[in-house]
């Protein structure tokens, strides 16, 4: 077989079979959720001033008391068992089609792979905190130690980066790569930082999935193009496993992604995205500007709003984030969904396009 279609067959089947695995598994995770439960006890939110969220409250009020969280559950753990099922089957069969599907590398898909499943169980710890009524864990892990908990994971995949693979220059289109030595690694951090505050767009049914979905696929073709086949491989088979979440959150959801799907996934997303860099001698940080716009776009609301508040007194959104600002002005949430969605869709175009310049 020619080993070009090998590698678009490695690419799509394990994206295929993660979409599979999660669509027969959600049966069994949603009557475990719905008999346990799994959902906050009472509704509302409150902003990062530590007050009442008005305007959310009023829009989600009957939704977060009867719909289940950790969603995210299917992601990862369609994931992984697409993985390490291609893994073992590459393993008995050397020299079949199935070795050549495995793509476990310890050069491309071990950092990714191992943050995903660490920042996914932190996530569903909240999770699990977060339902709980006894002992006051009702509101789930505090911000201070989610924070600490990212950034650990962020400071020790960082130093990996510097020390074992030598990344030390960002990829600038059309020049050579910029170096900033040991940089590279606050960097990470702060990326990581940036975007995993970007999971509060799990705040509408179908947002977060479609959003995620279209990013990674975009990243799986970018390191398609840098023959990184394997990290392809990987954001495909992520990308699979959004879909068969997204296939029951859409309205009305069945449950939520919630923090075990949103944290793994953010750091992740920032992992890749350094991946497909100057190691795939390309610029894979600066695309992420491009195609994680809507991810951006809603931390940005969130820090404009803030300093509104403080420095002028007002507020520039009626609520953020700025999904939310969509709605309190009367989009239906399915509307502000499909948009973002299709917005999404084509920075991800103009991504690929911007990541495959020289």
């Amino acid at each position: 077989m020619d080993p070009a279609l090998l590698d678009v067959i490695k690419v799509f089947v394990p994206a295929v079979f993660a979409f599979t695995t999660g669509i027969v598994v959600t049966p069994f995770l949603t009557h475990f959720l719905y008999k346990h439960r799994a959902w906050k006890k009472s509704a509302g939110k409150v902003d990062l001033e530590g007050k009442e969220a008005l305007v959310f409250n009023e829009l989600h009020k009957n939704k977060e008391t009867n719909t289940p969280r950790m969603g995210g559950i299917i992601i990862w753990a369609s994931v992984f068992i697409a993985i390490f099922v291609l893994w073992i089957l590459g393993m008995l069969y050397e020299g079949s089609i199935f070795e050549k599907l495995n793509f476990l590398s310890r050069n491309q898909t071990w950092v990714p792979l191992i943050l995903l499943g660490a920042g996914s169980l932190i996530g569903l710890a909240d999770d699990f905190l977060e339902i709980q009524t006894q002992a006051g864990f009702s509101k789930g892990l505090s911000l201070r130690v989610r924070l600490l908990s990212v950034g650990i994971l962020a400071l020790g995949a960082g130093w990996w980066f510097f020390d074992k693979l030598d990344v030390t220059a960002i990829g600038i289109p059309f020049n050579a790569p910029l170096e900033i030595g040991w940089l590279i690694v606050p960097l990470f951090v702060l990326t990581v930082l940036f975007f995993y505050a970007s999971g509060v767009i799990d705040g509408i049914d179908g947002l977060a999935g479609g959003v995620f979905a279209i990013i990674f696929g975009a990243y799986a073709g970018i390191a398609f193009f840098q023959n990184q086949i394997d990290l392809a491989a990987f954001a495909a088979t992520i990308a699979g496993g959004i879909l068969a979440f997204l296939w029951f959150n859409i309205p009305p959801a069945r449950f939520y992604m919630s923090e075990t799907g949103t944290m793994g996934l953010t750091i992740t997303l920032a992992t890749i995205a350094f991946m497909t860099d100057t190691l795939g001698e390309g610029h894979g940080f600066l695309t992420l500007g491009i195609i994680a716009l809507p991810l951006s776009g809603t931390v940005l609301s969130n820090i404009i709003q803030v300093a509104s508040k403080k420095w002028f007194g007002k507020k520039v959104f009626r609520v953020a984030p700025l999904h939310h600002h969509f709605e309190a002005l009367g989009w239906p949430a399915y509307k502000v969904t499909m948009r973002y969605w299709v917005l999404t869709a084509v920075l991800a175009f103009a991504g690929v396009a911007f990541a495959l310049l020289g």
